[in-house]
Formats: structure tokens, C-alpha cells, sequence
């Protein structure tokens, strides 16, 4: 993941504020999981106006999210445990938001299909934690990262979820995200398939993590 996208180009200021302080990366990831819980609550309840407030808190936890990172680059608090915390709060955060988000639209154009499609929506996001992890124990860290585009990385792309959902197309967001998450899940599954055998057999080698984006604490 590149550190200059624009995301990290617009939380850097804030995060340069609290270099210094005894704010730590650990404690902004956690700030990115609970607004995450927020969105889905918000998105699950169904009412419209929530569905725009929970589009709003899914925007600050990602920006916490690159936030996390950016803290524990600029201030030398990297470490393996903050990493793995960054990893499971992003796919809890986004994972819970679409399955909020077909809880709330169960009275939509889906009906009783949209909570299933946004759990597997979910699912899609939680197997590809579980396999990012399993790739990272074999390869090293970061190793199952995809390459940027300029000021935009492929994760960033979440960023459409609130937006298509400001639009009024939360149903068609909730069908695209149950077609793209098992699809990019079978993706990165068949890009990384070697990873299969430190799967089966338990491969547990420690993680070392360089100072970057992802990943973070970092001390008490």
C-alpha cells in the first residue's frame, strides 16, 4: 500500500498533531473499529436517514483507518501485534457494515435476500482477512498487498459504499458488494494459492513489520 494516496494525504496533518502526544496508533484503530460498529448499526436500523449517517461514520472510520498507519510511520510505533489489530479491525469494520446494510434494506428492492447477500458480502471481506493472514505468516509482512494507482490504492475503492449510498443505490451497492467480495476473495485465493500448505499445516512464523501503513502499535 502506498503511504501518499489521498487519503493519507488528507488525515496527515491531524495525524502530525499527534505525534507527540500519548495518543497511540493502537487507540486511533480502535476509534476506526468503533465508528465501523456505528456505521452498521446505523445502516441496519433502515430508515433512510440513518442509512446517510451510517454512510458518514463508514467515511471517518476509514480515514481513522489510514489515520492508524500513518501515526505508527511517523512516529516509529510499528509493530506485528498493532498490525494484526489493523487487519482485523479493517475487516470487522467493513464486514459488519454490509451485513448492516442488508439488515437495513430488508424492506428494499431484495427483500428477505438482502441480509444474506450482505452476510456474504461479509464473509467475502472476513475470508480475505483470514487469507491475507495466511499469506503474511508464509511470505512475510505485506506481502499480499496489491500494487497502487497513483494516488489511489484498491482498497480505497470502499470509499464507493457511503457514496453510491448518498446516491440512493443502496440496494445496488448491497448486489455489487455480494458479487465482488466472493469474486476478489476466488481472486486473490488463485493469486496467492501457495499460501494453501502453510494453511494446512499450521505454519505459525512470526511476523515482523516494517514502519508503513498498515499497521501499528506501537507501545502502551
Amino acid at each position: 500500500m502506498s503511504h501518499e494516496t489521498l487519503i493519507h494525504r488528507v488525515v496527515r496533518p491531524a495525524v502530525r498533531l499527534l505525534v507527540n502526544t500519548r495518543v497511540t496508533p493502537n487507540q486511533v484503530t480502535t476509534a476506526r473499529l468503533v465508528t465501523g460498529i456505528a456505521a452498521a448499526a446505523a445502516f441496519a436500523e433502515g430508515s433512510e436517514s440513518l442509512r446517510s449517517i451510517g454512510a458518514a461514520l463508514f467515511v471517518v472510520s476509514t480515514l481513522l483507518d489510514r489515520a492508524d498507519g500513518e501515526l505508527a510511520r511517523l512516529s516509529g510505533k510499528s509493530s506485528p501485534g498493532g498490525h494484526k489489530y489493523d487487519l482485523v479491525s479493517d475487516a470487522l469494520s467493513v464486514a459488519l457494515a454490509l451485513a448492516g446494510l442488508g439488515v437495513g434494506l430488508r424492506d428494499g428492492a431484495f427483500g428477505a435476500w438482502a441480509p444474506a447477500m450482505g452476510v456474504l458480502a461479509g464473509l467475502g471481506v472476513s475470508g480475505i482477512l483470514l487469507l491475507v493472514m495466511a499469506v503474511e505468516r508464509r511470505q512475510g509482512p505485506r506481502a499480499a498487498e496489491l500494487p497502487g494507482f497513483g494516488w489511489f490504492d484498491v482498497d480505497d475503492a470502499v470509499l464507493l459504499l457511503p457514496l453510491v449510498v448518498w446516491l440512493g443505490w443502496a440496494d445496488w451497492a448491497l448486489a455489487a458488494a455480494a458479487v465482488c467480495g466472493p469474486v476478489f476473495l476466488l481472486f486473490m485465493w488463485v493469486r496467492h494459492r501457495g499460501v494453501r500448505a502453510s494453511c494446512q499445516t499450521g505454519d505459525d512464523g512470526a511476523i515482523s513489520h516494517r514502519p508503513g501503513d498498515g499497521g501499528i502499535e506501537r507501545r502502551p
